[in-house]
């Protein structure tokens, strides 16, 4: 079983993101997308917890995706 992991920060997730993440689930038995904080980018409009949130509600078509 292949598995990619896909970190950004994801603040907030767009389109651009989600297609990008649609080819690699295409290509990969397991697909992590990992939000993490970037401290050399503008404070976050969103917490962690609702990046989370978010990339998860954006990604439920992908069976293979999980987020952490």
């Amino acid at each position: 079983m292949a598995t990619a992991l896909v970190p950004g920060s994801f603040n907030p997730i767009h389109h651009g993101h989600v297609r990008i993440i649609e080819t690699v689930a295409a290509t990969f038995d397991r697909v992590v997308v990992a939000a993490v904080g970037n401290p050399n980018k503008a404070p976050d409009p969103f917490s962690l917890e609702q990046r989370r949130a978010l990339i998860a509600e954006s990604l439920a078509h992908l069976p293979n995706v999980e987020t952490a």
